[in-house]
């Protein structure tokens, strides 16, 4: 059928055609040329081949395109051609182990892969009524989020922090150590060195063997970024609807908002908050939402959330967070520690670690929160020397169990965790701080 398809495309090309009128910076306008928003097309031009662009609105009796590539060439009169109204992606099991473009292209330089599915690149969400409750845990191989910000299977979680921070080593830490059945890996708008050290480095050969990653680095039009995430969702989509459990991680949301605010701004939208036009805002939730349980089977997204100025409540991470089941906020000052992950745990939330973990794990991850909160308000009178012992028995333990409790929360980028690993550590924790605070509580008599 795809074969059909495909062979139906050459010999019967659609018989729509306009002329390019004027370009004003990445878009071009076209005349005479009624055709749907959405639509796929090719702009002829004097040398080389057509650009091949997609139809972002209109403006008095002109159609506006935005090109997947630059517009060189392009000159007024060129005749446009109308390529597709609908966009669909090959997708099959030969994309386990391959790096692909927004088009669903390898660009890894082996053979292309056969794939003899394909579905719709902008699919509906599972029906709010028809998603099952997310009841399983998630193990993500990171100690400090299995312990204390345990995910489930069809959860979706925001990785927030500045620039520098460890946003994508810890996402290199889930996809290498995560017990998902498949893995996609979108990295939008990367630097292209990153994109093999990623490969080499964060996953190696034996985790690629089990994902799909997705490409579209910072060079590339705005168009391409947001179709690259677009792409990426489908592929988790289709694995999902196999009944397999899907890990996608995607690096970052910021950048496929960034993309889209170009396209916007193209369009002549007007730009709102900090020159975000409103399409960003009506596109993220429809992104997100694609992700979850459905009764087939699930997703469980991550995404990376580039926080300007280290804000968290600036426009794209505030619009971000309230989409989300659960932050993750990495700090700057304990990355400058040495302190990785550099998760500030009192900053950070999962909602549905009450649905996916027992009661004695959540009263040790409470009471490690209560330490670690009462060591922070105190933190300035403890490092002056200001603090006197025996004033607050839970600063008390704080103080004698901040080492410990420092060695959970730290792990190496090598050094692999369970689920079951996280959960013991938390536990002896507990009885760790309950022994403290007796000794702390004799010594107070005594005294």
């Amino acid at each position: 059928m795809q074969a059909l398809a495909e062979q139906l495309d050459r010999v019967m090309p659609a018989a729509i055609f306009g002329s390019v009128a004027r370009t004003v910076g990445m878009t071009a306008s076209v005349a005479g040329f009624p055709v749907p928003v959405g639509a796929l097309v090719e702009i002829q031009r004097q040398t080389g081949p057509p650009v091949r662009a997609q139809v972002i609105g209109f403006r008095d009796e002109l159609t506006l395109l935005y090109p997947f590539s630059d517009l060189a060439g392009v000159r007024r009169g060129n005749r446009v051609r109308l390529v597709r109204t609908s966009r669909w992606l090959r997708v099959g099991n030969g994309l386990l182990g391959r790096v692909i473009d927004a088009e669903g292209n390898a660009v890894d330089g082996k053979p292309q892969p056969a794939l003899t599915d394909r579905i719709q690149f902008e699919r509906r969400p599972p029906h709010a009524c028809r998603r099952p409750r997310i009841h399983e845990p998630l193990a993500t191989g990171v100690r400090a989020i299995d312990g204390l910000l345990t995910c489930g299977k069809g959860q979706r979680m925001g990785v927030f922090s500045g620039s520098g921070v460890g946003k994508s080593v810890l996402l290199g830490m889930m996809a290498r150590y995560t017990a998902a059945d498949v893995i996609v890996i979108a990295l939008i708008g990367e630097r292209g060195r990153e994109v093999n050290e990623f490969l080499e480095r964060d996953w190696g050969p034996k985790g690629l063997a089990k994902s799909v990653v997705v490409v579209a680095t910072s060079n590339e039009p705005a168009l391409v970024r947001v179709h690259a995430a677009s792409a990426a969702t489908a592929v988790a989509e289709y694995f999902r609807d196999q009944g397999k459990s899907v890990l996608l991680l995607m690096d970052s949301i910021t950048r496929f908002a960034l993309a889209q605010r170009e396209i916007g701004l193209a369009a002549g939208e007007p730009p709102t908050t900090r020159g975000y036009p409103p399409s960003v805002f009506a596109l993220m939730p429809k992104l997100v939402e694609r992700a979850g349980c459905s009764p087939r089977g699930n997703i469980t997204a991550m995404y990376s959330v580039l926080v300007e100025a280290d804000d968290p409540n600036e426009p794209i991470s505030d619009a971000v967070r309230g989409l989300l089941d659960g932050h993750i906020w990495l700090s700057r000052n304990l990355a400058s520690k040495g302190h990785y992950p550099a998760i500030d745990l009192l900053e950070s939330l999962s909602r549905l670690m009450p649905d996916v973990t027992d009661d004695q794990h959540r009263r040790a991850a409470v009471r490690l929160r209560e330490l670690s909160a009462a060591y922070r308000d105190h933190e300035d009178l403890i490092s002056i020397g200001a603090y006197r012992r025996g004033s607050n028995p839970t600063v008390d333990t704080a103080i004698e169990m901040q080492q410990s409790i420092n060695r959970y929360l730290r792990q190496p980028v090598e050094e692999p965790s369970t689920l079951e690993d996280a959960r013991n550590g938390l536990m002896q924790l507990e009885q760790e701080a309950e022994k403290t605070k007796s000794e702390v509580g004799d010594r107070k008599s005594e005294g």
